[in-house]
């Protein structure tokens, strides 16, 4: 590892640190929870992690989540992961058969292979919509403008198991408005969770309630290595 330590003391480091900004915040620590982002990292820093008692993570992509996360689960039981990253129509079965929650849905047809799929299997992942609150084209996300209308379809129409919203602020904006903006969102829909803050702005996350932080560069390092 690097001078800066161990995967371990990084997190012992790091969950400090959150239940020191929660209480500045005037918040129970306990309702923030640090998710570790493991994409592109190998099983071994996983595993590191594991040791060190953490059990929420977070993969970008089916496939690499696939490859790494079974035989650690075997291991863990009580492992919990997460799909963060854009998730296609055609992984619908596979996302729902692998993750404990989904954080990325975002669009009509998504949400009928997923109800498909939660019928089909008899398993209920965790849903979150993620809401794009930079408008950027590029980016996956159901636009402010039309969150409102797509959460209700969620619940109504397609019976979703939806818990709450996710967000990823455009880079180099400041993210405050974004995380309030999300907030807001799912307080009129009484949604109770907001996966919101990565490693460079988990601070003001907690601040606007974050109830899931995504660090992975603060914990595994630079990706790849």
């Amino acid at each position: 590892m690097t001078e800066t330590g161990t995967i371990g003391e990084r997190l012992a480091s790091l969950r400090a640190r959150i239940a020191e900004l929660a209480r500045a915040a005037g918040r129970d620590p306990a309702e923030t929870a640090l998710m570790a982002v493991s994409k592109t990292h190998p099983a071994a820093s996983v595993a590191a992690a594991l040791a060190a008692g953490q059990r929420l993570f977070g993969e970008n992509r089916v496939q690499e989540a696939a490859a790494k996360y079974p035989a650690l689960q075997q291991s863990y039981p009580d492992l919990r992961l997460h799909l963060i990253g854009p998730l296609q129509r055609n992984k619908a079965a596979a996302a729902v058969a692998l993750f404990d929650g989904i954080e990325t849905l975002d669009r009509p047809a998504l949400a009928e292979a997923l109800a498909r799929e939660i019928e089909r299997q008899q398993r209920r992942p965790d849903l979150f919509i993620e809401v794009n609150t930079g408008e950027e084209p590029q980016k996956s996300g159901v636009w402010p403008a039309a969150a409102d209308a797509f959460i209700t379809q969620c619940r109504d129409q397609w019976r979703l198991p939806v818990v709450g919203l996710m967000c990823i602020p455009p880079e180099g904006e400041e993210p405050a408005p974004h995380f309030a903006l999300l907030r807001d969102i799912a307080r009129r829909h009484g949604l109770k969770r907001l996966s919101m803050g990565m490693s460079a702005d988990y601070d003001t996350a907690i601040r606007f309630g974050s109830t899931e932080l995504r660090l992975g560069t603060a914990i595994f390092g630079a990706r790849g290595t």
